[in-house]
């Protein structure tokens, strides 16, 4: 990974974006008006799952830096510096070594991978993890394969000798977080244990979690890999790259505390649930959720580390803009144990959450007396800790009304409580983006060649519009590069197997398909050609004009050779016109 994807990795582009426009969300999206135009109804549009914004009114569009690139008007250098001390990363770590860095993060993934089939080949051979997995756990040999299972053997080196033999050397094994210092050097992280990997949103492992099989009170029962360069327990989400295709059909996320209560309810047909590390849910895991969904929904324990995890991810979860809600249990089991019991219970209990604070409310109105001025003292105190750092104070005046009405004190006095202490860090303040005068021309030019471009990327039957379109029609280079793009690969479409000269225009790709949901995706097909025909013929159309406008200043001093030459150029033109006219 080198610099710039690091910091895509740290960052959101809704927190990046967010310092300059008020952004509230709309659907999966975020809405505001666009800092580059004086639009009074919102256009600007942000994507948190694409990690892309685009501004209908001007046209413009792209990733974090390209925005902060516009507003700032800064060159990629000083915006890379900018979002760098936003991540809290050291450039110089780059500087001279990002090969070397990139390397090392393949190598540990090669090593990780290969651990991972390593185990799987052990677990088929062990008969303690058979019987857990396949008798106590009631997993089946589908489950076990898809989410690949594993068993690391107690010999103490297996698999450090395994990797040395495959070429890794110590350093790159301990790297991959696979190995620790014993008394007689290193050896195997993980012994006798169930494997579990972790993987990324794409499904390459990344580490792995592992369970005690034997009783040893001396003993964690799980241990995770390390930080790594490629493990971080407070950005990972277990389970995403099966969950999110049902996350984002069903629009809610399940988190559940343990790995193998997800996998349960996977096997369940439960799909939309996923996992952290515990219960420590940081606003990197909702981040990483609500670029797929703004309602998540905690199936968290019903003891006190369960409480206190709900009361932490309230301030996050508004921070975020999601919606939290609260999975309750009745029998106060864990999901697993549910589903043993009763599948269908469990398919109804994620379908009703309760709104977190509102759960939060209820739990500690049981728990102390609320009846006592110590009690409501305490209740107080811990309620208005979490609402004072909600987002919204529409939100935070409705709980300051709860919480009088249940315990019987005036709004003013809590009023007073709840604004004694400040509520968290200082907000960073929006900044004001300097509106620059565009060249209207240019901004339609850009929007027409967008859409156009939108239409024929996600809807290859249409890519025949494109066919009289040149280069020199278009206004920015990215779109002249998809242009010759799609020209030299009339057949393409987004997938695993891309030409590399895709790479380059992934960003732009994803800023096109935002635009194509947002305005094409519910219309038919003869309504789609009908738009690609008129927008082809308002580029050729401006086009000509343009070109009109510069051979009519050129005649003015042009000599007769150069004259007969711009007057045949102008009857180009014209026939070019007269072919696409009537196309919308």
């Amino acid at each position: 990974m080198d610099a710039v994807e690091d910091i895509k990795s740290r960052l959101s582009i809704e927190d990046v974006v967010g310092q300059y426009v008020e952004l509230k969300r709309s659907g999966r999206n975020f809405k505001g008006l666009s800092p580059f135009t004086n639009e009074r109804s919102p256009s600007f549009m942000v994507s948190p799952e694409k990690q892309i914004w685009h501004d209908f009114s001007s046209g413009k569009g792209g990733d974090m830096f390209s925005f902060v690139m516009e507003v700032e008007g800064l060159d990629f250098k000083g915006v890379l510096e900018i979002l760098a001390r936003k991540a809290g990363i050291d450039l110089e770590q780059y500087r001279g070594h990002s090969d070397a860095h990139g390397k090392e993060k393949e190598r540990s993934r090669q090593a990780l991978e290969l651990a991972a089939k390593f185990y799987q080949v052990q677990f088929s051979r062990s008969q303690l993890a058979l019987e857990y997995v396949f008798k106590k756990r009631l997993f089946t040999k589908e489950t076990a394969l898809m989410w690949r299972l594993g068993y690391s053997p107690n010999t103490g080196d297996a698999l450090c000798d395994f990797l040395r033999k495959k070429g890794f050397s110590d350093k790159e094994i301990k790297g991959a977080g696979l190995s620790a210092q014993r008394t007689r050097g290193i050896g195997d992280m993980f012994r006798g244990r169930l494997m579990i990997p972790l993987q990324d949103a794409q499904g390459q492992v990344i580490g792995f979690t592992a369970r005690l099989l034997i009783d040893d009170p001396n003993a964690p029962k799980y241990i995770n890999t390390p930080q790594t360069l490629l493990y971080d327990k407070s950005r990972h989400v277990y389970g995403l790259h099966l969950a999110k295709e049902s996350i984002r059909k069903l629009k809610y996320a399940v988190i559940a505390e343990g790995n193998l209560d997800v996998i349960a309810s996977h096997q369940a047909g439960v799909h939309q649930v996923v996992a952290t590390a515990g219960t420590a849910l940081t606003d990197q895991h909702l981040k990483v959720l609500s670029r797929f969904t703004g309602d998540i929904r905690l199936s968290f324990d019903a003891d006190k580390a369960g409480l206190n995890a709900t009361e932490r991810a309230i301030p996050i979860a508004s921070k975020v803009g999601a919606s939290l809600g609260i999975i309750t249990i009745p029998t106060g089991k864990d999901p697993d144990e549910l589903i043993k019991q009763d599948v269908q219970k469990w398919r109804d209990v994620v379908e009703k959450p309760q709104y977190a604070l509102d759960w939060l409310i209820e739990r500690y109105a049981k728990e102390l007396d609320i009846q006592s001025a110590q009690g409501k003292r305490q209740f107080s105190d811990i309620i208005l800790a979490v609402v004072r750092n909600l987002q919204d104070p529409v939100e935070q005046e409705h709980y300051v009304g709860v919480v009088a009405e249940l315990i019987t004190v005036s709004r003013e006095a809590l009023l007073g409580k709840l604004h004694s202490v400040p509520a968290g860090p200082p907000k960073t303040p929006i900044k004001r983006v300097v509106r620059l005068p565009l060249d209207k021309g240019a901004q339609d030019l850009i929007r027409t060649e967008n859409h156009l471009l939108a239409l024929t990327l996600l809807q290859p039957k249409l890519r025949g519009y494109l066919e009289p379109i040149k280069s020199q029609m278009l206004v920015e280079e990215r779109a002249r590069e998809l242009l010759a793009f799609l020209h030299e690969h009339p057949d393409f479409v987004a997938g695993p197997k891309t030409p590399a000269a895709w790479r380059s225009l992934a960003d732009y790709g994803k800023m096109l398909l935002l635009l194509f949901e947002e305005l094409y995706q519910d219309l038919e097909i003869s309504e789609l050609q009908y738009e690609a025909a008129r927008l082809q013929a308002n580029l050729i159309d401006r086009y000509v004009k343009m070109q009109k406008q510069r051979i009519a200043r050129e005649l003015e001093t042009a000599d007769e050779i150069r004259s007969t030459q711009l007057m045949e150029a102008a009857n180009k033109l014209n026939n070019l016109l007269k072919s696409h006219q009537g196309g919308a």
